[in-house]
């Protein structure tokens, strides 16, 4: 099967990816994916076990990718993209893996405790003889690497095998040495080796303890995004001919059916009102307090709660193209696009196991044949081990006491203290969290990239229409030459196929008239400046748009409708001419309405040190006032501009750092694409939302500064988990090789160096949790 069959008119997929534990393996699995001739960008994720995957080809089948990943041992399916309530197959998945760890773990921590029993029957202070021998201790750490721990050691053996090691190949390497170092010194006890039957058995314990409660709070960063699938319900009220209301799937639902919603249900699919008026919260998606008034007409997104009345909507999208599926296949995809700070750590990651193999082994070296010799105070015999006949049984955390059990017990040290895992996590998981939470607040970041961008920004610059004002202006007036009613009809006939918001004013008009609309034969748009188009029975093209550019056109004014366009301008008003071929018609006087909460959120953007612009290509006088009214001088304004000289005055605001743009017309879309962040609010063409590396759904402004704070905060957390996961390494990886060990006589036995391992991972991924609560 091809990508395109799986995804009509995509060239990516999103998949799960199983058998992930570390950066080295993320490192692998990208270059899996990259090996593949025709895919042309892979992303992966080990918070989220999944790989965004680009193609060249849609048309390649999707079998090979998932043959070659299989082959590698991480088992990937295609993610489900159709919204549902019951257990997607990742869910099941995960649920298995979960399960199946919490097995291991167990039988781990009875063989745990049972050696620490052995132990304390070895020094006499437990009465049970029988368990504290050797060939107890022997058969528990058998037990532990054929049960718990054979899982680890055949990943571990397998990834070794595709050059490739992981942190399974770290701690199998540690446990087998350990083992068989233990059992050769059993067998032949004439070697002197010391036993480390108990390192196995604890270091297994604590290394499946770690990865259980680092795995369970890996899963609580991927909550926001559950919570946003479970807004869908599964039922819906269908409307059937003879008016009989049955309720069936949400998956059964088709275009064009009718649904009955109940006070109280939740909305199953994108749907426009037929019947019915209502208050309808859509807090849930775009972070709105306040409920909108549903009526005919109005549009509704899946995941809305209707709060008062019933209402019947018509369907109008589903499945996965609806509002609420798309909002969720952008934050997956957020969270499978890196940020660029992700680079170096995967670097390293992806390095990581063959330096430590190699520091392991250089350790082993040194101390066998070098160190003792320089350093013998540093073998400990007096109470550090227990003698059974000619076994020398070393305990928890004890010195060795030849050169030989020494230098294996620090080897092994160095191979499970290593954490690739919190190197892989560091950033991963902080970037879950925050795309997970503002996906809450109705906030879409389109991947890590635009998370660590948007908190390097120092200037933002705002268009004005629909933008800095609510984007719905209304009609203040008109003046025609001779039938208003003709030249509004005309010019609402031309306009009702644009999203601009001075064409919503236009069409709003009209409908009020109760004025029917002229058939369109072609229709161009010209952006920033009007339409131009054939209407059914007219010879001539009508012209709609500024009065500059129907000048261009060769429609002439009158001194005194000069004069009446310069008093609308001087009264902050936006006005649409409209001409038929080269007759001037009349024009239409438009009013908009600054957002109740645009003061509030620019304050808040001054105060955190941006520096804000507006670049509008409304008239001068339009500009000026809304600058007033929000505390912009002068020179940080700019109107009647095009699309094109947006560019340019964009460039020149450069050379005072990163800047962000907000817009959300087509006029805008190019701006927004070239700026190094674009941000389109909630009410924007669909073309503006697409250009934009931000999407901030719904009325309130307010979400800006909010948003750009938490890319501040979340860049922060990330900068915290990388200083700790190399910090922790660089500092972890010298004590355990045994650099104190000679000075301050400072031992970092294995079982300890697992149980820090386990810890360092767990850190990091509490730390990008708590950004949920800061």
């Amino acid at each position: 099967m091809s990508i395109s069959d799986l995804k009509p008119g995509s060239s990516s997929v999103l998949l799960d990816v199983s058998g992930m534990k570390c950066g080295g393996c993320v490192r692998s699995v990208e270059s899996i994916l990259l090996k593949q001739p025709f895919v042309s960008n892979a992303s992966v994720n080990l918070v989220a076990r999944t790989a965004w995957v680009d193609f060249q080809d849609p048309s390649q089948p999707i079998e090979p990718i998932l043959e070659a990943l299989e082959a590698r041992g991480f088992p990937a399916q295609l993610r489900q993209t159709t919204i549902t309530n019951e257990n997607s197959s990742s869910d099941v998945d995960s649920f298995s893996e979960w399960w199946s760890n919490w097995r291991q773990l167990m039988v781990a921590l009875v063989l745990l405790i049972l050696s620490v029993f052995g132990h304390l029957a070895e020094g006499g202070r437990l009465a049970l003889p029988i368990i504290g021998s050797l060939p107890f201790h022997a058969s528990l750490a058998t037990l532990a690497l054929i049960g718990p721990g054979f899982k680890i050691l055949k990943n571990g053996l397998k990834a070794a095998l595709d050059l490739a090691p992981s942190m399974d190949t770290l701690v199998g390497l540690g446990v087998t040495s350990a083992y068989l170092a233990s059992l050769v010194a059993l067998i032949w006890p004439k070697v002197g080796w010391p036993c480390f039957f108990n390192e196995p058995v604890m270091l297994l314990g604590f290394v499946l303890l770690g990865r259980f409660l680092e795995e369970r709070a890996r899963l609580r960063t991927g909550r926001a995004l559950k919570q946003l699938a479970q807004l869908q319900p599964d039922q819906a009220r269908l409307l059937v001919s003879d008016g009989v209301v049955r309720d069936v799937r949400v998956g059964a639902l088709r275009p064009g059916e009718k649904v009955q919603l109940l006070a109280g249900d939740r909305v199953p699919v994108d749907g426009v009102v037929l019947e019915g008026h209502s208050a309808v919260d859509v807090s849930s998606l775009t972070g709105e307090p306040l409920p909108i008034d549903a009526a005919p007409g109005t549009e509704l997104s899946s995941g809305s709660l209707n709060l008062e009345e019933t209402l019947v909507i018509e369907v109008t999208h589903i499945g996965a193209e609806t509002a609420l599926a798309r909002i969720i296949a952008l934050v997956e995809k957020a969270q499978a696009r890196k940020a660029p700070i992700q680079g170096l750590a995967d670097r390293v990651a992806g390095r990581f196991c063959y330096g430590v193999v190699s520091l392991a082994f250089a350790t082993f070296i040194f101390w066998w044949l070098l160190g003792v010799r320089l350093w013998p105070q540093v073998l400990h015999t007096a109470g550090q081990g227990f003698v059974h006949g000619n076994h020398v049984h070393s305990s928890l955390g004890a010195g060795a006491t030849t050169s030989l059990g020494l230098a294996l017990q620090l080897s092994i040290a160095v191979l499970v203290v290593a954490c690739p895992c919190a190197l892989g996590l560091a950033t991963p998981t902080v970037i879950t969290v925050a795309s997970g939470q503002a996906a809450r607040h109705g906030w879409l970041f389109r991947g890590g990239d635009v998370i660590e961008t948007a908190a390097s920004i120092s200037q933002v610059v705002f268009d004005k229409t629909g933008t800095l004002t609510i984007g719905r202006p209304l009609v203040a007036s008109f003046f025609a030459i001779e039938k208003s009613e003709r030249m509004l009809q005309l010019a609402a006939s031309l306009e009702k196929n644009s999203r601009h918001p001075l064409a919503h004013a236009v069409l709003q008009e009209a409908q009020r008239q109760n004025l029917t609309f002229i058939p369109l034969l072609k229709c161009r748009t010209y952006p920033g400046e009007g339409l131009e188009g054939e209407l059914e029975g007219l010879m001539e093209k009508v012209f709609v748009g500024t009065p500059e550019w129907l000048l261009s056109k060769g429609v002439s004014f009158s001194q005194d409708i000069c004069n009446k366009l310069e008093q609308a301008a001087l009264n902050g008003q936006s006005v649409v001419a409209v001409a038929e071929g080269n007759v001037f018609l009349g024009f239409i006087c438009i009013e908009d309405r600054l957002r109740p909460d645009a003061s509030i959120a620019l304050a808040r953007l001054r105060e955190s040190g941006l520096k804000l612009s507006i670049l509008s290509g409304d008239r001068r006088e339009a500009v000026e006032k809304i600058g007033e009214k929000l505390g912009f001088p002068q020179h940080l304004l700019g109107w009647q501009l095009l699309p094109n000289q947006k560019l340019d005055r964009l460039e020149n605001c450069r050379e005072f750092g990163p800047l962000a743009m907000v817009g959300d017309g087509i006029n805008d879309a190019p701006a927004l694409a070239a700026a190094d962040i674009g941000i389109a609010v909630g009410t924007g063409t669909q073309i503006a939302q697409e250009s934009a590396d931000l999407v901030l759904l719904g009325d309130r402004l307010e979400g800006l500064p909010e948003s750009l704070l938490l890319a501040r905060r979340t860049m922060e957390k990330i900068r915290q988990n990388l200083f700790w996961a190399f910090g922790y390494n660089l500092v972890a990886l010298p004590i355990a090789a045994g650099l104190l060990l000679p000075s301050f006589g400072l031992l970092l036995s294995p079982p300890i160096a697992a149980l820090l391992m386990a810890v360092s991972s767990i850190t990091v991924v509490l730390n990008a949790l708590s950004l949920r609560t800061a």
